[in-house]
Parts: C-alpha cells; sequence; structure tokens
C-alpha cells in the first residue's frame, strides 16, 4: 500500500507539474503571436531591396489571426500580408526612395492563379519605377516561374530545374466507392454541363465535361505562355515547345532556351545584389521581408485629410446560410456588411471581391438582393478573384460592372440537388433495418434511409428547374440580355475570365485595383481611404477559434499535406444540403 501511494502522489505531482509547463507555454504562445500582429510601425535603411517569399497560401485579405503562421520553435509569428496587402507594399516600395529594387525569393507558390496573376501585374507596374527585380532560386515550380518571368535578371542554381508543363484538372470520383458501400446517389441537376454531380454517378469526366474543361484550361494556358514569351523575349511557341518536352528541367538547358539569365550559387546571387545596390561583396544587405515592410507606414499624402470611404467587402469561401466563417461565406454577415456600406453615408461607392465556387442557392439570392438594393444606392463593382462560378456568379450578377482575370474561373450558371440512399448499406454492412411510421405522404422527404420515390423526384426536380428559372432571370436582368440568351451560355458551362469576357458575363479584365479605381471614378471622388468589410474578428477570437474549430483543420493539413485538398473536397461534398448553385474544379498550376 506504501508503494501504491508512492507512485499515486508521483503520478499526481507529474501531471500537475506537466500542466503547470504547458500553461506557461500556451501563455506564451498567445503573448508572442499577439504581440506579432502589434501595430507598431518601423523604418528601414537607406539601399533596402524588398525580399518577396511567398511560401504560405495567399489569401484575400491580411489575418488577424496570430496562430496562423506561428513558428513553434522560437514562439513567432512569420505573418505573410494577404493578397491586398502584397499589392499595397509592392505599389508603396515602387515610390519609396529607401527600397532599391525587388528580390523574388519564391522556389514555390501557394495561391490561386488569379492570384498569382494581380501580383505579376503589380510587379510589371513596379518596374515602371526604374527599380529592378531579381529572382534567385534552386528550383522554380510552374507557377512561379510564371511570376518572376517578369524579373530583370532569373538567376537558377547550377543543378536546379525549372518545372514548366502545361496546367491539368484532376477531378476525383466516388462512384466506384459508393457501390462498394451501396450507397446510391440520387441527383437532380439542371444543366448539361453541371459537373459537380459527375464524381458520384461517374467514373470518369463526361464528354460534356472535357469539353468545357478543355474551353478553359486552353486559352489560360495559352494566357499563361504569352505572358512568359513576352517577359522573357521568346515566341509564345517556343515556350509552349520547351513546355511539351520538358526541356528545361536541366539548368543547362533553362539558360540555353532563354528562361533564365545566369546559373549561378546562393552567395553569388547576393554578391551581385550588394554590386547593384552599391555595397561591396561581404557586406550584409538590407533585406526587408514582406512581413516587416508591411508595417511600414505609407508616405504622407499632400492630399487633404478626406471622409470619403470606398468599401472593399470580401466574399470568399463557399456560400452558406448564417454568419460562416474566416474560410465560407455566410448569407446573414455578409448581407449585413454588404447593407452597412449601402446605409454608410461616408461610403461612396462598393467594391465585392468575390473569389467563390458558389454553394448553397438560397443563400446566394439573399446576398443577391443586398446587391441590388447597394447598386440602386451608390455605384458596386465587383472584382472577380480565382474563382467567382455558380453561386459565386449568382451573387455577382447585378453588380453595375464585373472585373475578371483572365484565368479567373466563372460561370457555371447551373443548379443541383444531391441526395444518398444509404438503406442497403444499413441492411447489408451493419444489419440495420428502419421501419417508419409517418403522419403524412412526404414527411420523411430527402431521408437516407430509403430511395427517393418518382413523385418526390418530380418534385425536387420542379423546385430546381425553378431555381434555376430564377437564377438565369437574375443574370439577364442584371446583364441586361435576353433570359434565352443566358440559357444558352449557362447549362452550368465553366468559362475562362477571357472567354466570360466574349460572352458578356464580365465587362472587362482586371484586378483589385482596377475595380477600385472604376467605383472611384463611378462615384466621382478622388480622395479616398479603403474600408475593408467585413470587420475581422479580434487576434483573441482568432486564437480561441484555432483552438476549438480549427485545430482539425490544422492537423489534417499538417498530416495531409498536399493532399489535404483531397480531404477538403471530400468534407465539402459531405456538407451540401438543400438545392446547390455550386462547381469543384481546381487548376494544377505547379
Amino acid at each position: 500500500m506504501k508503494q501504491f501511494f508512492k507512485f499515486l502522489f508521483a503520478s499526481m505531482f507529474g501531471f500537475i507539474l506537466g500542466s503547470v509547463v504547458l500553461f506557461f507555454i500556451f501563455i506564451a504562445i498567445i503573448s508572442a503571436a499577439v504581440s506579432s500582429m502589434g501595430s507598431e510601425e518601423v523604418s528601414i535603411d537607406d539601399q533596402s531591396i524588398l525580399q518577396i517569399t511567398l511560401n504560405q497560401e495567399i489569401k484575400e485579405r491580411s489575418s488577424n489571426n496570430p496562430f496562423e503562421s506561428l513558428d513553434l520553435n522560437n514562439f513567432t509569428a512569420k505573418q505573410q500580408p494577404g493578397l491586398n496587402g502584397i499589392l499595397k507594399d509592392i505599389e508603396k516600395a515602387a515610390k519609396d526612395p529607401k527600397i532599391k529594387g525587388i528580390f523574388l525569393d519564391v522556389p514555390n507558390i501557394r495561391g490561386g492563379m488569379a492570384a498569382v496573376e494581380e501580383i505579376r501585374n503589380a510587379l510589371l507596374n513596379f518596374k515602371k519605377s526604374g527599380k529592378f527585380i531579381y529572382a534567385y532560386a534552386d528550383a522554380y515550380s510552374q507557377g512561379a516561374y510564371y511570376l518572376v518571368s517578369v524579373s530583370d535578371k532569373i538567376y537558377l542554381n547550377p543543378q536546379g530545374l525549372i518545372t514548366l508543363n502545361g496546367l491539368e484538372t484532376e477531378l476525383m470520383f466516388f462512384k466506384g466507392t459508393l457501390e462498394k458501400l451501396e450507397i446510391e446517389p440520387q441527383v437532380i441537376r439542371h444543366g448539361k454541363y453541371k459537373s459537380a454531380i459527375e464524381p458520384f454517378i461517374l467514373d470518369k469526366m463526361s464528354d460534356e465535361n472535357r469539353a468545357q474543361i478543355a474551353g478553359f484550361v486552353n486559352p489560360i494556358w495559352l494566357h499563361m505562355t504569352d505572358g512568359i514569351a513576352t517577359s522573357r523575349k521568346i515566341a509564345s511557341s517556343e515556350v509552349i515547345r520547351i513546355a511539351d518536352s520538358l526541356y528545361a528541367r536541366n539548368a543547362d538547358d533553362a539558360l540555353r532556351l532563354k528562361l533564365v539569365d545566369k546559373l549561378g550559387y546562393y552567395d553569388e546571387f547576393m554578391a551581385e545584389l550588394n554590386t547593384k545596390t552599391g555595397k561591396g561583396r561581404n557586406e550584409k544587405l538590407n533585406l526587408v521581408t514582406l512581413s516587416k515592410y508591411d508595417k511600414v507606414p505609407e508616405p504622407v499624402s499632400d492630399q487633404p485629410y478626406s471622409k470619403d470611404r470606398i468599401a472593399v467587402i470580401y466574399a470568399v469561401g463557399s456560400i452558406e446560410g448564417g454568419d460562416g466563417n474566416e474560410n465560407t461565406i455566410g448569407s446573414d454577415k455578409l448581407s449585413a456588411a454588404i447593407r452597412e456600406a449601402r446605409l454608410d453615408d461616408k461610403v461612396k461607392a462598393i467594391v465585392m471581391r468575390v473569389n467563390s465556387p458558389g454553394g448553397s442557392a438560397l443563400a446566394s439570392d439573399i446576398i443577391w438582393r443586398e446587391v441590388v438594393l447597394a447598386k440602386k444606392a451608390k455605384p458596386f463593382i465587383v472584382s472577380m478573384g480565382d474563382v467567382a462560378a455558380s453561386g459565386g456568379y449568382y451573387i455577382a450578377c447585378a453588380a453595375d460592372s464585373i472585373i475578371a482575370q483572365p484565368n479567373t474561373i466563372t460561370g457555371s450558371i447551373g443548379v443541383f440537388g444531391l441526395m444518398f440512399n444509404a438503406e442497403k448499406m444499413l441492411k447489408n454492412k451493419l444489419g440495420i433495418t428502419i421501419d417508419t411510421y409517418k403522419t403524412g405522404t412526404y414527411t420523411d422527404i430527402g431521408t437516407v434511409t430509403r430511395p427517393m420515390t418518382e413523385a418526390e423526384r418530380l418534385m425536387i426536380q420542379k423546385d430546381v428547374d425553378q431555381v434555376y428559372n430564377t437564377f438565369t432571370s437574375r443574370v439577364a436582368e442584371g446583364r441586361k440580355i435576353p433570359q434565352a440568351m443566358v440559357d444558352s451560355i449557362g447549362q452550368g458551362r465553366i468559362w475562362s475570365g477571357t472567354d466570360a469576357l466574349r460572352i458578356g458575363l464580365v465587362d472587362r479584365l482586371g484586378g483589385l485595383d482596377d475595380a477600385i479605381a472604376s467605383a472611384a471614378k463611378m462615384a466621382n471622388v478622388t480622395n479616398y481611404r479603403i474600408k475593408n468589410m467585413p470587420e475581422q474578428k479580434s487576434p483573441y477570437q482568432s486564437l480561441m477559434q484555432d483552438l476549438t474549430a480549427g485545430a482539425e483543420t490544422k492537423y489534417m493539413q499538417m498530416k495531409l499535406g498536399t493532399e489535404y485538398k483531397y480531404w477538403n473536397a471530400f468534407q465539402n461534398i459531405m456538407s451540401i444540403q438543400g438545392i446547390q448553385a455550386r462547381e469543384f474544379y481546381e487548376i494544377g498550376f505547379n
């Protein structure tokens, strides 16, 4: 008994001591993270070089979440600005006399194609300042090379390589899995190109889906190769030939083919930057990271203080009812933000930044209504990001003007309903049978425990057709084109931004800055400030969210790595409820 108590008290002491240590570690993490998110201004030295490293996911908007990029080795947060912050910092650097040039430290990139396009365009504008852009990497992924191709000089490690091999769209099909589990997908759709349901009923792409994928991936690839060709002063056909044959995987070949300017090691590249900034070969360079430069104050404007605002409202993620979260669009929260901007006399125009594959048709319509009301009150411009398809296009179509990137995925004007019948799985796999008593014929409509009846199928098909008719009428009204024409370019078909411009779904090509400039012009204001909406959670709220709902996501991202996208796609599919205006596409960029 004495020995028992000895081990008992030792275990209790160890538990208490461990808890205390963990508590102090937790406090240290919070303190470090929150302090790193501070808004203190910083200054930089003369002859500085802005070092752009994009090794985190490029989000539309800079985050208040101090845990998002926390380094647990030293309890510091290396926060990368969102796309809005990156664009602002590049523009600021062009005017900053202390910044002599940009070092693109981008061997790979975690961002969508439209986001990369906006950063690339910002770099092209930066070059107009007369300052240099140099790039170095041991190897370049395809997306990274497209970005750094704007550089005045591209360095590559003598043993390095460039991945340049074209674009691909990879779809995962669950038909075989569902058959093995004896689960029957029950699909009702309107739109022959509405392919979001194909993974459940087919084991490969339909001919219509393959045709539409070719229709938007090929123009995006041509735009990308044209951009590389223009920057590198070689023919577009040559870039395509190099990609098709994988000629650039060898560093010597990349140099011979004029894809890079010089082969060298990192120390040799640093020595050249020293020479470029007038320093000695072994002097320390003044490299300024994006996260640090983001805290450098803007130059003092010579314009008087103005109360005028342009609201930039971020609509990012799948569309659902309620408030949503940092990664989804909640119809209640986004509608409230649009309403607030409409009723704010200081807000002279509204820009809605849409990056969404769609989602709930009902939630999309709720947001659409607020866009219509806001448009009546003040100029309303939509800027499309990587994707603004299906419900993402639904919430955009009523705007005064829609601006997309050439490689934005948009359109997908179509609707579907998806339910599952798990009766056989429950009976044959688990030995479970179901018996039901109900007060009405349709009391259990939508249940997973039996197949739907023909009457139920006809009823749901009628609902889907009605939503499609409403969707196309909204587009016809917003775009001022006949509904029959919308139907002809609809049917769930996906379009690139370039083709969407050709068929009238968007008004012009450009980025977020172009949309803001257009909104200011329509509102007849020249001196204004940006009001980003909806309001973000405080750092403490973000911390608590990460300690609860965000923990599972971060764990799965850590465990699955690049394969996380498949898990995320499956989770999105299993969360589907009600009639959907949604698409699932991802173009392989890297």
